[in-house]
């Protein structure tokens, strides 16, 4: 007998393909055949289920992931690099979040432990994923807000759905990432400002993404002044604050207005999460790594591969 409710099969083979093959996202994919987000959803659960799609998981490779990624976690002196499942560019965050999951149940937070967290497309898309149960441990902005359109620059949005995430509690940071001289001198004065940014200083973790180059990234916020000759040295930056080849930060004019944590401050943090995804981001990894702004990388297989053939390559 017939499910009544099952959708028609031309429509869940529709959105399979949109989203197996042409790498839409749901969004996109909702937007395109008419529907809601949730209903995508279940078209691409009822396709599985009805047999429009095939998952293989195929044997380890010889070089298995466990050696590939203590080469790349030796050659970056890095306390840990965890691998990610490849995927393509609309479900990166599909990929690493399962593998975020898993480093941060592993920590052993405790009510009133800090949580850090930066802004940026990944985090952002992490923050809307099934999170660890974390009950009472704060979760902090990194970066102050953005007058940006784009929901990943939002970032006291992306602490909040990270707290709902992990059962947590939200602390937010009232003031923009790139005040005004006069404003930023009052908020170095305000007393709850001050108590804010010690949760810094008191994170036991943070969690963020490795920005590519400057000159060369799709998206970046309106503040930063790429005009400006330094910013041309930068290969990357984590929560704004950008650094070069050598992974030291770049100053430019205004810089001492960014309401960002200071990379010495986030250097002293125990656990230092990053993310990174694709061979673009490569020199932005090295770097970061040599300045220790990371202790915890979560990479792809493909990346960590060239970024071994890079290294090999400069010696």
């Amino acid at each position: 007998m017939v499910n009544p409710e099952r959708f028609p099969l031309a429509l869940a083979h529709t959105a399979a393909t949109l989203y197996y093959l042409q790498d839409a996202t749901q969004a996109e994919i909702a937007e395109r055949i008419g529907t809601s987000r949730a209903t995508v959803s279940r078209l691409l659960r009822e396709a599985r289920e009805r047999g429009l799609v095939r998952i293989e998981v195929p044997p380890l490779p010889v070089d298995s992931p466990g050696d590939l990624a203590d080469r790349v976690r030796a050659a970056l002196g890095l306390q840990q690099v965890s691998l990610c499942p490849s995927t393509g560019a609309a479900h990166v965050a599909e990929a690493v979040s399962p593998v975020v999951v898993a480093l941060l149940e592993g920590l052993g937070l405790e009510p009133g432990d800090v949580l850090l967290v930066s802004s940026g497309r990944t985090v952002y898309e992490i923050a809307q994923r099934e999170l660890p149960r974390l009950p009472g441990v704060l979760v902090a902005p990194m970066v102050g807000g953005q007058d940006e359109p784009e929901a990943w620059y939002q970032t006291n949005e992306i602490t909040r759905r990270i707290a709902v995430g992990v059962g947590g509690t939200p602390r937010f940071l009232y003031a923009p990432a790139f005040p005004g001289h006069r404003l930023r001198h009052s908020l170095a004065e305000d007393a709850e400002f001050q108590r804010f940014t010690k949760l810094w200083s008191d994170a036991r973790c943070a969690l963020m993404g490795i920005g590519a180059p400057p000159l060369q990234r799709e998206s970046i916020p309106g503040f930063v002044p790429t005009e400006q000759a330094p910013l041309a040295t930068a290969v990357g930056d984590v929560a704004s604050r950008f650094y070069d080849a050598t992974g030291t930060e770049v100053s430019y004019e205004g810089a001492d207005r960014l309401i960002a944590i200071p990379l010495e401050v986030l250097r002293r943090v125990p656990v230092r999460i990053a993310v990174a995804y694709g061979a673009q981001k490569i020199p932005s990894i090295v770097a970061g790594a040599r300045g220790g702004h990371f202790s915890h990388l979560v990479i792809d297989p493909a990346t960590a591969t060239a970024l071994l053939s890079t290294l090999e390559d400069d010696l």
